[in-house]
């Protein structure tokens, strides 16, 4: 089951973003619920403390609130309760501005649930973002204009970048110098491989 989850945040609904389809489950983390609910897409179920979002919930919606003072973020609730329903796929949406603790850990999200084997991609319209690591994936050109790789473990080894601007073959990338950043798609899509270790991979366009 596929599972999208609206956090707070900005969300520029020119970019890219994929959108639920019937019988996929909708899920809003507190302020993520105004997101939503301004492309257009309702609720099943909205959660947090509602420190953010005050205004009235879809007809027909959950409500699970949550006390202010807790040990998880209204994201990482929402999202457990996606995993709870059962989904094998999540799409974040927004979550990627503001606060720069609260888009670090969204971003790590992504990496809890590769563990847990759920696919997972965070998107703001402007940038997207998913997680892998010791694989391959492929990454199909959706018109955002660079890619790059951010290597999470101390040294990520065998990076391999094909159908890129800039090749890479069986690399090294560190995690404190980073290299592989504003890459560019030159065909319908690349191949990323990395070998041992584990990669945030980033399209991203520039703000207009």
């Amino acid at each position: 089951m596929r599972a999208f989850v609206y956090l707070g945040g900005s969300v520029y609904r020119d970019g890219y973003l994929d959108s639920p389809k019937e019988g996929d489950l909708v899920i809003a983390a507190d302020s993520g619920c105004r997101n939503a609910l301004e492309l257009g897409i309702t609720p099943h179920i909205v959660v947090g403390d509602f420190d953010s979002y005050r205004g009235a919930l879809p007809e027909g919606a959950e409500r699970l609130q949550v006390p202010a003072e807790k040990d998880f973020t209204d994201s990482q609730l929402a999202v457990d309760v996606a995993r709870k329903k059962g989904a094998t796929e999540i799409f974040l949406v927004g979550g990627l501005d503001g606060r720069l603790d609260h888009a670090l850990s969204n971003l790590a999200i992504l990496e809890d649930l590769w563990h847990a084997h759920i696919r997972a991609i965070i998107s703001d319209g402007k940038n997207r973002v998913r997680y892998i690591e010791s694989t391959s994936e492929l990454v199909l050109n959706l018109g955002y204009k660079y890619l790059s790789l951010i290597a999470t473990d101390k040294k990520a080894r065998g990076v391999t970048i094909d159908g890129c601007k800039y090749p890479l073959k069986n690399a090294t990338l560190e995690r404190t110098h980073q290299y592989a950043v504003s890459n560019e798609i030159e065909k319908n899509c690349a191949l990323v491989s990395v070998r041992r270790g584990g990669l945030y991979i980033l399209e991203s366009t520039d703000p207009r």
